[in-house]
């Protein structure tokens, strides 16, 4: 029988919006945060049997790989801000020694006005750790726990001497914004394993969004699909996840029906919209959520052994470990790609370093290094890509100086420290090196791009292959950008 026209004084988005089942408001919060012009890309990501392209079509079904996968799913920390690798991972005895004396060569400092030319020694001590004999800082005892799990990269850089546009080259692989996120490539790239939760999910800091906002887990020109779901640091952790009580049940299921109704309609009529459909599926996506989201977010049936392992039980770390503890439950059940923020600014120690870093630490350390302890157990480090790292390092020189207690280091992106754990990598190493002083990366040094590219062919991807056709031409997380896949790293 041939349906009866409905007629709606109101637009679709209208309907959405004013709806109060819930599902409507949570799918706008997630996909329409950021409205832009529909696209028509002429084709799609390249098949990767055949050598003919074929029409786009934007889902999140499982993809086929351009080699064998080591990794399937990636938990990314992002100390936002710029922990001090010369404070925690890289030490310097060459600091120690010029401690308090002019620096003996060129500084390109971001604020000069509380510029100094005195080296500062690290106030904290390194020790080696492990078998493979890792140095690590006092700053960091959970994670001289697991170092024998890592590999600790010493010659990271972006030399783009500011936090959003090394945010920008970290996430999106160039330092301008409206580019999508790593994340988006890889959801983008490989789909989902899970039908009922989002195949990309960004968990912000309580202290408040980091620098540059929703451009950390964006879509930029992508699919709306691809976009990072945000999960809040505070019960409710997704808001209108439920329909009202008197709402629910039969009521919601025609409602959605009905709306599962106009939007055919429209797709039908508007064939040319292909981004029209991913809406559509993300809306169903949504309804789906209602039960697996709870579940999956309830720590109440992990054991309490577990929760004190992520530093639940300690009120300093308790917060970092939930949303950590939470990960790792998201990875279990399917979902892709996982972004844990810490807060605007957490790490930005230009004054008062003596105080500021050891808080910084104490709030994340003991997590971190639990979510490797845990996956591990659980047989699914050597699967899961776990990184920690930020933007940035801090310069080898003091800031602010105006006595011990206001002590600071300024921005430093020509040479930094990040790790990395499980999904095919090595464990227990070190790779690259900085300079006598910790300032420029001299050895086996690592760029954005080639992070990059290491990343996505973990994951059984060629950053160069996988495109997006934008504007009639194919567009790649690496954008042209020199760039090579860091083998040595890759066990």
């Amino acid at each position: 029988m041939k349906q009866q026209s409905i007629s709606a004084p109101h637009s679709r988005r209208h309907f959405l919006a004013s709806g109060s089942m819930g599902i409507g408001s949570l799918a706008l919060s997630w996909l329409l945060n950021q409205e832009q012009a529909l696209a028509n890309p002429a084709a799609n990501r390249p098949d990767l049997n055949q050598p003919a392209l074929e029409k786009q079509q934007f889902d999140l079904t499982v993809k086929p790989t351009h080699h064998p996968p080591r990794a399937k799913a990636m938990i990314s920390m992002f100390m936002q801000g710029g922990p001090s690798h010369l404070d925690m991972f890289d030490p310097k005895p060459m600091l120690q020694k010029y401690d308090g004396k002019k620096f003996p060569g060129d500084i390109k400092y971001d604020n000069a006005a509380q510029a100094s030319s005195k080296v500062l020694g690290s106030p904290w001590k390194f020790s080696k750790h492990g078998e493979c004999g890792t140095e690590l800082s006092e700053l960091v005892p959970g994670l001289s726990e697991v170092v024998d799990d890592i590999v600790l990269m010493r010659s990271m850089h972006t030399s783009v001497n500011n936090h959003g546009q090394s945010i920008y080259a970290m996430h999106s692989g160039r330092i301008l914004p409206g580019r999508p996120t790593l994340g988006s490539w890889l959801t983008y790239g490989l789909g989902a394993e899970s039908e009922n939760l989002p195949a990309y999910i960004a968990m912000v800091d309580p202290g408040g969004a980091p620098v540059l906002g929703v451009d950390n887990w964006t879509n930029g020109w992508l699919p709306s699909l691809y976009q990072g779901t945000v999960i809040r640091p505070k019960e409710p952790r997704i808001l209108n996840l439920n329909a009202p009580p008197h709402l629910s049940g039969k009521a919601q299921e025609k409602y959605l029906d009905f709306l599962g109704n106009l939007n055919q309609r429209h797709l039908n009529q508007h064939p040319g919209e292909d981004d029209l459909s991913a809406r559509i599926a993300s809306y169903e996506l949504a309804a789906k959520m209602q039960t697996a989201a709870g579940e999956a977010l309830d720590l109440s049936k992990e054991t309490k052994a577990t929760q004190a392992m992520y530093g639940i039980d300690d009120p300093t770390s308790a917060e970092f470990g939930k949303r950590c503890l939470i990960s790792r439950r998201l990875i279990e059940r399917g979902v892709r790609f996982v972004q844990i923020m810490t807060g605007n600014q957490t790490w930005d120690h230009h004054t008062s370093m003596r105080t500021s870093l050891p808080r910084a630490c104490k709030r994340v350390d003991v997590p971190a290094a639990g979510l490797v302890k845990d996956l591990k157990q659980r047989g699914l480090l050597d699967e899961t890509l776990v990184h920690w790292g930020g933007e940035m390092g801090r310069l080898p020189v003091i800031q602010n100086d105006a006595g011990m207690a206001k002590q600071g280091r300024d921005h430093n992106t020509y040479g930094f420290s990040m790790w990395l754990a499980g999904g095919g990598l090595k464990g227990g190493m070190t790779y690259g090196e900085t300079d006598d002083f910790g300032h420029h990366a001299i050895k086996d040094k690592v760029s954005h791009s080639d992070y990059h590219a290491t990343l996505m062919h973990l994951f059984g991807l060629d950053a160069e292959r996988l495109t997006f056709t934008r504007n009639g031409a194919p567009q790649t997380l690496i954008d042209g950008q020199e760039n090579r896949v860091v083998k040595e790293i890759i066990a």
